[in-house]
């Protein structure tokens, strides 16, 4: 077992920093169809949104059912029973503990990849030019859980930049902290950049030098209770053709 697990990780390792894109999906058996339960990080939200009409489209008898969250909310979700035939995860640590926990079948894939920016209002009203003004005491910061990825990424991106900025409030996931930022509650938060892309014309993003940010792997795994894991494995599949990582790339996520 434990032999098992680790030439899973090794196996996801080795995606992560090899990548790999098929050329289609067309490996994947042509009569997929049902339900397809995705449970997916919610900074996945509009780029999985595109991608279900995409999917449904190369196979019409399917239909895709999305599930956004915060990574570490997902895995409890499905630990205590909550039916998911697949797990997209914003960080590898989590899905170390899918398969720690005996959920995933086969080996998960990185799938895309993403980096951190600052969020602020339309505006930059408080003139925010990088992580050293988090810290200033007229700036109201705040950010993703510590337990959430994104959280752990801005925590590790502030560590880079020898600043230290504690969050006014900690948010469930990365879309609460846009919402917040957006809505004037705050004055800036640690996102993705695809967030801040999402979000459109309420928010602007603040740039992360490359020394002080964090390149956030994202692997995709069926999962072993998956009650429809053809459709599961189409998913994965779609998702590392040469389709789905064009919409990935519209959305502003890293190409593998």
């Amino acid at each position: 077992m434990r032999s098992r697990l680790a030439a899973a990780v090794a196996g996801l390792l080795c995606t992560a920093g090899c990548g790999g894109v098929a050329a289609t999906p067309a490996a994947t058996p042509p009569g997929v169809s049902g339900p397809i339960s995705v449970f997916a990080a919610a900074s996945l939200t509009e780029a999985f949104k595109a991608v279900q009409p995409a999917f449904e489209k190369i196979y019409p008898k399917a239909s895709v059912q999305l599930n956004f969250e915060g990574t570490p909310t997902l895995l409890t979700q499905i630990q205590q029973g909550a039916f998911a035939d697949v797990l997209a995860s914003a960080d590898l640590p989590n899905m170390q503990k899918a398969i720690d926990g005996g959920l995933v079948t086969g080996t998960p894939q990185v799938f895309t990849r993403n980096q951190l920016a600052i969020v602020v209002p339309a505006g930059n009203p408080k003139h925010v030019s990088g992580l050293p003004d988090l810290a200033r005491p007229d700036v109201l910061f705040i950010a993703a859980a510590s337990n959430v990825p994104a959280g752990q990424y801005g925590v590790q991106a502030l560590a880079k930049a020898g600043v230290k900025a504690t969050p006014r409030s900690l948010e469930t996931d990365v879309k609460a902290v846009v919402a917040k930022v957006s809505l004037g509650e705050a004055d800036a938060g640690i996102v993705y950049v695809t967030d801040v892309k999402a979000a459109g014309a309420k928010v602007m993003g603040v740039a992360i030098p490359t020394d002080q940010n964090v390149v956030a792997s994202y692997p995709v795994a069926a999962l072993k209770d998956a009650k429809n894991p053809e459709g599961a494995r189409a998913f994965v599949d779609f998702l590392l053709s040469v389709g789905g990582q064009k919409l990935l790339s519209d959305f502003g996520f890293a190409p593998l």
